[in-house]
Formats: structure tokens, C-alpha cells, sequence
């Protein structure tokens, strides 16, 4: 979503602003723009598309002034035009937003009766007009900006400056997160630790409803009561985080041939190699053994995740597991029994439905457990246990490593659970654990494949639908193809259970159509190359995705087979997960989309 940065500076921040800003592109943009205080007033240069564009306004126009906000904006209100980008001013106030402001057609209503004068189409603008009415009352800006934040509702963390205020900068934040970063004599305001990471490796989290006045010297952060409060400062590990494309074309390459490591390193947190257990988190506030029922939200590929994970705690632990969509749990109003387990899974760990879902758990009395790789972020700070991934920062908006972290950590939780529940034995557990220790091993042979793979993106290119089929544990991850392909290369594609094709999907077969089998040889097998008869008798192109088992035993002609390593079939997605990635990838490439930061979509959705 949006990217804040803001810094009170020794010197001119116009340049630190805008190379900050780059780190946030992570989270997908628009439109772009920073505000400093020239002397007695304030100056903005904003530009729509790419930071370029606006490193170019401000090579023509450049900015001197010590203090100063920026944003990248991600259009929610109003088309992605310079006119509609942040920052967003009066002649006393600028400021950046990322969020929602839900009421904010009443209040332009209110403020242009009294005589505020727009220039946009956003809901940003309107928190500068209301700021600006209390200033012109006389107000101070701490005091303006106090009583403008009862009367937003939404989500939103903001940003402001001032005229004639050197020295002052002002954050507030609801719901989207927003960190203080502490200098020597300077002070910084940012969306996360990657974005101040260029200056400061310590910084504190507001919490939801806290709002912050800084100076060179400091802060004093106030809670929603307008009591000063104190927050825990961190040391941010952001800054060791090498956040470049190495020798890739996109980050999205670079991560995904990060897997195998960064998988490893999941695995390594969550497994003890030497007793060859998993290892369920230290304190646990719960017995598996009481838990009833599981339920797991999440959104986009998460989700995903947690459906691959339903068949591991059922499988594993005997649990019975519901998965939700985050953004429709609490709004059916599940009925939920008190103790249960609900876990939610955010590779941020700000996405606004699955933190509004876990906070509905909370309220219905549920134990929440968050699988995130951010463990500062709101998600993890409001758990009740955390497993983080252990990922590093995922620059491209399309996930990748980020999911088949998510996935390990799962795996081994489902694991752990089963054990302690006693419904897998000692030997059961050994068999497992080797099953997913030998993972990262086996995701470096799956790369293997991508040579081939680049190949055949060359005629997924040219298509308009594609098809993608698995059962068990494959039909999630036949979701996940399907997603990936859409959001990068723009081509329409469905994943579907295999044994729904019979049910619809089957009209949509002819000689256009490529059909995406993820079939490992495992105890369905035989039942998917039923259903790549059912596509080959109807004239379908078939691009089954197997082992060398599965590829000498299918009956079936296929357009590509593409051999995976064998492996024990219990965490097939985790391994069979990278090919489905670079078939997305290398078709997005072909087609030359924007790979890191395809249109309308961003990394982190902090809104509804």
C-alpha cells in the first residue's frame, strides 16, 4: 500500500526523501511526491508513474529545506494523476496519508460550506483542509491536529508539517502502521524499518490510536486519550538487509531462487535437527489436545497457505480446520467456541481484514496464533504467539518466498500438533521431519526446471485462459498458479479441483486451452490422469508438473512434462510451488509486464 516517509534533517532532505521512498516501492505505486518547508511556506514536487519522474521534477525544481514528508501512493480515491498525488496542503499544512478516510465525502461537505477550496479528487485532501480549519482558529498544530483525528473514520497513518515550524513534524496512526526512527539530531517518521533504514537502525512502532509530535530532540507519542505514553524501542535488523536484485532481472527472480535458503532457515527455527522433532513455540498458552476446532484466515496467497495447511492439521493432528477468506470471517459471523485455535497468516503482518479477523477471534475468546514475516508488526504484536517466517523483506508484490516460508512454518506446526495431540507416533514424527528437512535440497532441484519452463512461457504467452487442475494438496496450490499468473501476466486463469472439471470448467476445454496438471505420484494420482484424459480426449494442451514416477506412468500425451525430484508426498506443495511461480514468471517477462509491480496491485493492503 502507500509508502509515508518524513524526516527533520540537519540539511536538505528532498534527495534522502526520494531514495527513501525507493525502498517502499516494495509495496506498489502510483503517483509519487515530497513536501518541504522552503523558508515561510511550503513547497511540493509530485509527479504520477515513477519515482523517476519525480527525481526529474526535482532536478529541474530542486528543494533545500530541513524538513520534509514524501509518499508513493497507491490510487484509492481519484485516478493516479499528479494532481491527486500526495503530499497534499493548504498554505499552513501539508500532508501524507496511506489508508482510507471512510467519512470523508461529509467532511468535504462541512469544509467547503465554510470555504475550503480543493484541488483533488482523493480523501487524503480533507485532512489537510479539517487540520487547516483549527489552525486558522488560532490552534496550535499539535492542538489542530488532536482535535482532526477524532473525526477521521478509517484507517490511515498520516504525516504533517507546518508552516513556520522548522522544527516539528507530526504522525498519527490507526490501523496502518507508522515508525518513529531516532537520530543524532534528526528524527524520522516511515511506513516501516526497511524505509528508515538508510538513517537509523533504532525506532519505535505507534500503537493503533497513537499520535507522535517530533523534533530534532525527540518525541512524545500520546495514545487516544491524549496521555503520553512511552513505546518500546527496537533495534531494526532492516539495515543489514541487502534489498537490491543481485544478479536477477526482477527481485521476483532473485526470490524466488531465494527459497531454498530462506525456506531452510524456517526450517531450522521450527525443526530440531538433532532429536529430528518439530518444535512447537516456547509457552504455548495452549494443549493441542483441548483444541476443538482450527480456524485460519488470511488473504491472496496466504489464504492459500492455510488451505494446504487445513489438510496438514486434519491429516497430522485430527483437527477439524476452517478456512476463511479474511475479508468475509467476521462479517458471516462465524459462531466460534471459546478456547479454540484461530491462526492467521500475513506476510506483512498488516494486512486491515486478516488483523480485523484476528481481532474478532480475540473477541470470541479464541487462543490466535500469526504466521508472519514482520515480527514487529501489528498482527505479531497483537498474538498471542507469533511463528515468524523468516522470509526477509519480499520486494515483489507477487509472493513467493514469502508463501513457502508460510507453508514450512505450517507444515511444522501441523507437525508438532499432531504430536502432542498423540494422534502421530514418535516414528511417525522421525518420518515426517526428514520429509521436511529434505526440502530445501529438493526446491534447488526444482530450479533445476527453469530452462524448460522459460521455454514454454513463450507459448503461454500467446494465450488468452489457462487452466490449472490438483487434488489434495495440489488443488490449493493449483489456486496459487492461477493467482500468480493473473497478477503478473494479465492472462485470465482458474484453478479448480481436478475432479470439478467434470462439473464446468469442462466446456471451457478446446484447442486453446492450456491445462496446468500439478500431479505428484502420490494416492491420487490416478484419479488426476483420469481428468487429463477428460482434457486430452477434448483436444486441451496438457503441462503436467510430476515426478519421474508420475511422468512414466501417466497414460496421457502431454504438451511438456516438467519432472520434479521424487519426495515423499506430504509436502509435495512446498517443493512443486517453484515451478508454478516461474511459469508466471517467464510469462509475465515474455509479455513484458511490470514483473516486481504489476498494475493495481500492492504488497501490503492495509485497507479494506
Amino acid at each position: 500500500m502507500c509508502g509515508i516517509v518524513g524526516i527533520l534533517g540537519q540539511g536538505p532532505v528532498a534527495d534522502l526523501l526520494v531514495d527513501s521512498l525507493k525502498r517502499l516501492e516494495y509495496r506498489g505505486y502510483d503517483s509519487a511526491g515530497v513536501a518541504t518547508l522552503e523558508g515561510e511556506h511550503i513547497e511540493r514536487r509530485r509527479a504520477e508513474g515513477k519515482l523517476r519522474n519525480l527525481e526529474a521534477r526535482l532536478k529541474d525544481a530542486p528543494l533545500q529545506g530541513r524538513v520534509g514528508i514524501g509518499h508513493t501512493r497507491w490510487a484509492t480515491h481519484g485516478k493516479p494523476t499528479e494532481n491527486n498525488a500526495h503530499p497534499h496542503a493548504t498554505e499552513r499544512v501539508a500532508v501524507v496519508h496511506n489508508g482510507i478516510i471512510e467519512n470523508f465525502r461529509e467532511l468535504r461537505q462541512q469544509l467547503e460550506s465554510t470555504g475550503a477550496q480543493f484541488t483533488s479528487d482523493t480523501d487524503t485532501e480533507v485532512v489537510a483542509h479539517l487540520v487547516n480549519s483549527y489552525l486558522e482558529q488560532g490552534q496550535s498544530p499539535e492542538q489542530a491536529v488532536r482535535l482532526s483525528l477524532p473525526q477521521l473514520r478509517g484507517a490511515f497513518a498520516l504525516a504533517f508539517l507546518f508552516t513556520g515550524h522548522d522544527d516539528l513534524m507530526i504522525g498519527a496512526r490507526k490501523g496502518s502502521p507508522l515508525a518513529i526512527g531516532y537520530g543524532d539530531s534528526e528524527m524520522y517518521l516511515g511506513s516501516d524499518a526497511i524505509a528508515l533504514a538508510p538513517f537509523t537502525d533504532t525506532i519505535s512502532y505507534l500503537e493503533d490510536g497513537d499520535w507522535v509530535v517530533l523534533t530534532r530532540t525527540g518525541a512524545v507519542i500520546r495514545n487516544a486519550d491524549g496521555e503520553v505514553v512511552k513505546r518500546e524501542t527496537l533495534k531494526s535488523g532492516a539495515s543489514s538487509f541487502v534489498v537490491d536484485k543481485a544478479n536477477f532481472r526482477h527481485f521476483m527472480a532473485k526470490e524466488i531462487h531465494e527459497q531454498p535458503e530462506v525456506v531452510g532457515h524456517t526450517l531450522a527455527r521450527y525443526i530440531d535437527m538433532a532429536t529430528e522433532r518439530a518444535v512447537l513455540p516456547a509457552e504455548l498458552p495452549f494443549d493441542f489436545r483441548d483444541i476443538q476446532r482450527v480456524s485460519i484466515t488470511a488473504c491472496g496467497t496466504a489464504n492459500y497457505a492455510g488451505h494446504v495447511a487445513k489438510y496438514w492439521f486434519e491429516r497430522f493432528a485430527r483437527l477439524p480446520v476452517e478456512i476463511d477468506v479474511a475479508s468475509e470471517f467476521r462479517y458471516r459471523e462465524a459462531p466460534l467456541c471459546r478456547g479454540d485455535l484461530a491462526i492467521v497468516i500475513s506476510q506483512s503482518g498488516e494486512t486491515a481484514d486478516t488483523l480485523a479477523a484476528l481481532r474478532y477471534a480475540k473477541e470470541q475468546g479464541l487462543h490466535t496464533l500469526s504466521v508472519v514475516n514482520v515480527p514487529t508488526s501489528t498482527i505479531a504484536r497483537e498474538s498471542e504467539v507469533v511463528m515468524p517466517t523468516l522470509a526477509g523483506p519480499e520486494i515483489g508484490v507477487a509472493s513467493t518466498k514469502a508463501f513457502t516460508c508460510q507453508l514450512m512454518v505450517l507444515a511444522a506446526l501441523a507437525v508438532a500438533a499432531g504430536r502432542a495431540r498423540g494422534e502421530l507416533s514418535e516414528a511417525d514424527e522421525t518420518k515426517l521431519v526428514h520429509g521436511l528437512i529434505e526440502v530445501p535440497r529438493l526446491m534447488s532441484a526444482a530450479l533445476a526446471t527453469e530452462p524448460q519452463i522459460e521455454r514454454l512461457a513463450r507459448d503461454i504467452a500467446k494465450r488468452q485462459d489457462v487452466l490449472y487442475l490438483g487434488r489434495g494438496t495440489s488443488y490449493p496450490l493449483a489456486l496459487e498458479g492461477a493467482l500468480k499468473l493473473k497478477e503478473i501476466s494479465y492472462i485470465h486463469a482458474e484453478g479448480y479441483a481436478a475432479g470439478e472439471l467434470k462439473h464446468g470448467p469442462i466446456a471451457l476445454i478446446d484447442e486453446n486451452m492450456p491445462v496446468v496438471v500439478i500431479a505428484p505420484f502420490d494416492r491420487v494420482f490416478e484419479k488426476t490422469v483420469s481428468n487429463m484424459q477428460e482434457v486430452a480426449a477434448r483436444g486441451g494442451n496438457i503441462i503436467l508438473m510430476t515426478d519421474a514416477k508420475g511422468a512414466a506412468e501417466a497414460s496421457v500425451e502431454a504438451l511438456v512434462n516438467i519432472v520434479l525430484p521424487d519426495m515423499p508426498s506430504a509436502f509435495t506443495p512446498i517443493v512443486y510451488a517453484i515451478p508454478v511461480q516461474l511459469l508466471a514468471y517467464h510469462t509475465a517477462v515474455v509479455m513484458g509486464t511490470d514483473v516486481d509491480q504489476p498494475r493495481n496491485l500492492a504488497k501490503s493492503v492495509t485497507v479494506e
